[in-house]
C-alpha cells in the first residue's frame, strides 16, 4: 500500500471515526435482505421500511407465508419494489431449501441467490461475518476513482484494484470510510472540496485547481490586451 493511500485512509478515519454499515439489522439474514433492497435506494429509506418489519418477521421462515404480491405491498415505498419483491420471494425460499435458512458465508453461495450480486455479497461477508472484502457501491466507485487510488471503468474492476491497493486488514474499514465520505462530502454533484481534508492527495481536486488557474491566466491575458487597446485608442 502506498504512503499516499495510507495517508488518505488515516485522514478519512480521523474525519469519520464511527464509520460503519448504516443498514439497521440484528442478523445476517436481515442484513442480506436490506442490502438486496438498498440498490438505487437510500439506506435511510430501507431502514424506515424494514426495521418495523424485522420486529414482526425477523427470520427467513417468517417470510415464507407471504406471496410476492404481499411482499410488494410491504416494501412499496422502496425504489424498484416490484423487482425486489420478486427477488425476496425467491431468495427466502432458496435460502430455506438450499441452506436451511442460514445465510452462507462464501461469495459463490451468496451470489447464487436471487438478487445477490458481488456488492451485496461483499457487504454480507464483511459486515455479518467479518471476512475481508471491499463492497463497491456507487459511492466507493466514485470516490476511489475520483481521488485516484484506482483508475477503473467498472465496479468489479474497481473492487479488484482496491484489493491490490489497500492492505487486506483494512478492506472492511476502508469500504465504510469511502461510503461515508461519498455521502457526506465527495458527493456526485458539487463535491465539497473546500472542506475535504484529502484534497492534497486528490486527482480530481488537482485537475480542478489546474483548470481554474488556466482559466484565470487566460482572463488575465485578455484583460491586459484590452487595457493596451484602450491606451492606444486614448492616445
Amino acid at each position: 500500500m502506498t504512503k499516499k493511500t495510507a495517508e488518505i485512509l488515516r485522514l478519512l478515519k480521523e474525519l469519520y471515526p464511527d464509520a460503519r454499515c448504516e443498514l439497521d439489522h440484528h442478523t445476517p439474514f436481515q442484513l442480506l435482505l436490506s442490502t438486496v433492497l438498498s440498490a438505487q435506494t437510500t439506506d435511510a429509506r430501507v431502514n424506515m421500511v424494514m426495521v418495523p418489519l424485522y420486529e414482526k418477521y425477523p427470520d427467513p421462515e417468517d417470510w415464507l407465508s407471504f406471496s410476492q404480491e404481499e411482499i410488494e405491498g410491504m416494501i412499496k415505498t422502496i425504489g424498484l419494489y416490484s423487482t425486489k419483491a420478486a427477488n425476496v420471494y425467491k431468495l427466502v425460499r432458496e435460502l430455506m431449501d438450499r441452506f436451511g435458512g442460514k445465510v452462507p458465508d462464501t461469495m459463490e453461495d451468496l451470489t447464487s441467490l436471487p438478487g445477490v450480486g458481488r456488492k451485496t455479497a461483499d457487504v454480507v461477508l464483511s459486515v455479518a461475518f467479518g471476512i475481508p472484502a471491499i463492497a463497491v457501491d456507487t459511492h466507493v466507485f466514485r470516490v476511489t476513482n475520483r481521488i485516484g487510488i484506482v483508475n477503473e471503468k467498472t465496479a468489479e474492476k474497481t473492487e479488484f484494484a482496491l484489493m491490490k491497493a489497500i492492505r487486506k486488514d483494512l478492506w472492511i474499514e476502508s469500504h465504510h470510510l469511502f461510503i461515508f465520505h461519498g455521502r457526506r462530502c465527495c458527493t456526485a454533484r458539487n463535491p465539497q472540496c473546500e472542506r475535504c481534508p484529502i484534497t492534497p492527495y486528490c486527482k480530481y481536486y488537482k485537475a480542478l485547481t489546474k483548470s481554474a488557474k488556466t482559466s484565470e491566466s487566460g482572463n488575465s491575458k485578455k484583460t491586459v490586451k484590452s487595457d493596451k487597446s484602450s491606451e492606444k485608442t486614448e492616445n
